[in-house]
C-alpha cells in the first residue's frame, strides 16, 4: 500500500442551506491514531460516513451538493477492497430486544449479513476476536443482557473480525464507564500496534484525545487544525472550534 489510508481534497458536503463540510483537505498516514474533535454539528460523522462511501445516507435526504474528492487507500470509498475498512457506529443497528447472541453479532461482521447458522470455522474466528477484546465470556450472552461497555466490546470485535487496515469509530466510549473506557482504548491500541492499522475516532473526550491519539483533527465544518495533540489542543485553536474554552468542555489549556 503506497497510497495513504485517507485523503480528502477540498471536500465539501451541503444539505440544502446546511453546510456539513466546507473544503476539507486532509491526509492521514498509515498507522496514525487520529482523534476527531469538534462541537455538535461540526461534520464529524459526515466525514466518517464519506470515508465509508455512504455520504448520501447521512441524513434523511441526499446531499444537495458534494464537491472535491475522497480517497481511501488511493481509491474511491466504494472501490476499497472488502474488509479493509472497519466501522463502529455511535448508534447501534441492532435492537437490543432482538434475541441475538454476541457471537452472532460478531459473525455478521464477517459475513456482512445475518448468520442464521454459524459454521464451526466462523465460531472459532469470532471467539478469537472476542477474546482479543477481552469479551470471550460474552459469546453466548444475548444483546439485551449486555452493559454499555460490553456492547461496545462486541461491536469492536465485529469491526475487527476482517482485520481492517482502517478503523473508523464514532464516539466509541459513549455509555461506557471509566474502567470500560480504559479497557476499550487499551484493546484499540493493542490492535493498532499489532496490525499497523490506521484509526480515526470521533470523541468528545478531550483527555482521551490527548492521551491516546497520535494526532488530533479539530473541525467545525472546516479544518481548524490538524497535527500533534499538544499543538492542536491549545486555547486559541479550541476557541476557534468551540467558540470558547472553559469548564463546560472540561479543559482550559488542554488539560482537565
Amino acid at each position: 500500500m503506497t497510497a495513504p489510508p485517507v485523503q480528502l481534497d477540498n471536500f465539501s458536503v451541503r444539505f440544502g442551506e446546511f453546510q456539513a463540510l466546507d473544503r476539507v483537505t486532509l491526509e492521514v498516514p498509515q498507522g496514525a491514531f487520529v482523534a476527531i474533535l469538534g462541537p455538535n454539528g461540526a461534520g464529524k460523522s459526515t466525514l466518517l460516513k464519506a470515508l465509508l462511501g455512504i455520504a448520501s445516507g447521512i441524513l434523511r435526504d441526499a446531499p444537495t451538493s458534494v464537491s472535491g474528492s475522497v480517497k481511501v487507500f488511493g481509491n474511491t470509498p466504494q472501490n476499497v477492497k472488502a474488509g479493509w475498512v472497519g466501522y463502529v457506529p455511535q448508534v447501534k443497528s441492532f435492537d437490543r430486544s432482538f434475541p441475538a447472541l454476541s457471537l452472532e453479532v460478531v459473525v455478521s461482521g464477517l459475513r456482512r449479513s445475518w448468520p442464521f447458522i454459524v459454521t464451526l470455522q466462523e465460531r472459532k474466528k469470532a471467539e478469537a476476536m472476542l477474546e482479543q477484546v477481552g469479551a470471550l465470556q460474552l459469546a453466548n450472552r444475548r444483546l439485551g443482557r449486555l452493559s454499555g461497555g460490553e456492547l461496545q466490546r462486541v461491536y469492536l470485535a465485529r469491526s475487527l473480525i476482517r482485520e481492517p487496515k482502517l478503523l473508523l469509530l464514532d464516539e466509541p466510549a459513549t455509555g461506557v464507564d471509566a474502567v470500560g473506557e480504559a479497557d476499550l482504548y487499551r484493546h484499540l491500541e493493542t490492535y493498532q500496534r499489532q496490525s499497523g492499522a490506521t484509526v480515526m475516532m470521533i470523541t468528545h473526550d478531550w483527555e482521551a484525545a490527548q492521551h491516546h491519539a497520535s494526532a488530533v483533527l479539530l473541525i467545525n465544518r472546516r479544518v481548524i487544525e490538524y497535527g500533534l495533540p499538544a499543538d492542536v489542543m491549545c486555547p486559541n485553536c479550541l476557541a476557534q472550534a468551540f467558540g470558547h474554552v472553559g469548564h463546560s468542555h472540561g479543559l482550559v489549556s488542554g488539560r482537565r
